[in-house]
C-alpha cells in the first residue's frame, strides 16, 4: 500500500465544515449526488449509537446541563491508497455515513479530485442547504409582529 497523499489545502476548519455539512445533509440525496464509492476497507464498521447532547443557558457562559439522547451513525475506511475517512452522522442511516466518510477521505487527496468532489458534491449541497435556510427564514419573517408604544400624558 502506498503512502496517503495530503492536500495542505485540506485544513482542520475546512475539514470540520465539509463533515458538518455532509452530516447535515440528507442521506438519500448524499447518494444521488455519489452513486458510486470507490473501493476500501472498513476501519470500524457503521454502527449507531447515542450520545448525550449538552446545552449552556444564556450566551454559553451558564452551567452545562444534559438535554438529551441523540441517536447517531459513526464509522472510520481507509480508501486503497491509504487516505482515511471519518464521519459521524444523526440518526441510523449507515450508507449515509458510508458516503460521508468516503467524501472526507476522497476530499484529503490531489486538488484536482478535491475540486472535483467541492464541485459535484459539496456545492449542491450548500446551495440547497441555502435554499432551505432562505425559505425558514421568510416563513418566519411571515409571522413576525411588532410591537410599539403610544406615549400618552406628553404636554
Amino acid at each position: 500500500m502506498s503512502a496517503p497523499v495530503s492536500n495542505a489545502a485540506f485544513d482542520t476548519s475546512a475539514r470540520a465544515a465539509t463533515l458538518s455539512l455532509l452530516a447535515r445533509a440528507p442521506g438519500a440525496r448524499l447518494a444521488t449526488l455519489l452513486p458510486d464509492l470507490p473501493p476500501f476497507d472498513w476501519l470500524r464498521r457503521p454502527e449507531v449509537g447515542a450520545v448525550m447532547v449538552r446545552g449552556r443557558m444564556g450566551a454559553g457562559g451558564g452551567a452545562p446541563f444534559n438535554l438529551g439522547e441523540m441517536t447517531v451513525t459513526r464509522c472510520a475506511l481507509r480508501l486503497a491508497d491509504g487516505r482515511v475517512g471519518h464521519a459521524a452522522v444523526q440518526g441510523c442511516d449507515k450508507g449515509h455515513a458510508t458516503r460521508v466518510a468516503v467524501i472526507d477521505a476522497l476530499m484529503q487527496g490531489e486538488e484536482e479530485e478535491a475540486a472535483r468532489i467541492e464541485t459535484a458534491v459539496l456545492a449542491p449541497l450548500r446551495a440547497e442547504e441555502a435554499t432551505r435556510r432562505r425559505i425558514r427564514a421568510e416563513k418566519a419573517a411571515a409571522t413576525k409582529v411588532e410591537f410599539f408604544t403610544l406615549v400618552r400624558g406628553e404636554d
